[in-house]
């Protein structure tokens, strides 16, 4: 028996590791016939270094992010995928991603691009995926390839 996804999560934020997640997620969609949620996190610690939370950014990146999850949202569609939600989460992207969402919506797949994140950077602030594919409670994909499995090259 085939393994069969019913409610897909991808995470996008605008970079080209998550536009590839993006259309890997729309094909593992459309095979499985499954629901499927983009979520974009807004990092809320990035606000929080400033001296006062400034409401006027974090309306901006909040506009951003729904102008951007309605453009995936409609070329999902556009693709052939009926069931899409959008959702824009606040807080840590690692927590988000790993724990609450796939609890929240009983994600059964996480599909989301693999950073770019040097071994330092790593060191200090960890990277994403790698902190997702330990504490999820479902499976994850790591996209590092386009559709015909091949490396992005670096424009």
């Amino acid at each position: 028996m085939l393994q069969q996804y019913s409610r897909i999560m991808v995470a996008v934020d605008g970079s080209q590791e998550a536009e590839l997640a993006f259309k890997k997620a729309l094909n593992v969609a459309k095979r499985n016939q499954a629901e499927l949620l983009l979520l974009h996190v807004i990092d809320a610690r990035a606000f929080q270094t400033m001296t006062s939370f400034d409401t006027m950014l974090a309306e901006q990146a909040t506009d951003m992010a729904k102008t951007s999850l309605k453009e995936y949202e409609e070329m999902a569609h556009k693709q052939g995928v009926e069931n899409v939600k959008t959702l824009i989460e606040y807080g840590s992207p690692k927590t988000v991603i790993a724990k609450y969402i796939p609890d929240e919506h009983q994600i059964d797949l996480i599909l989301l691009g693999a950073t770019g994140l040097n071994a330092v950077e790593r060191l200090f602030i960890g990277s994403v995926s790698e902190y997702v594919i330990r504490h999820a409670p479902c499976d994850v994909l790591v996209v590092r390839t386009d559709l015909n499995n091949q490396l992005p090259k670096d424009e």
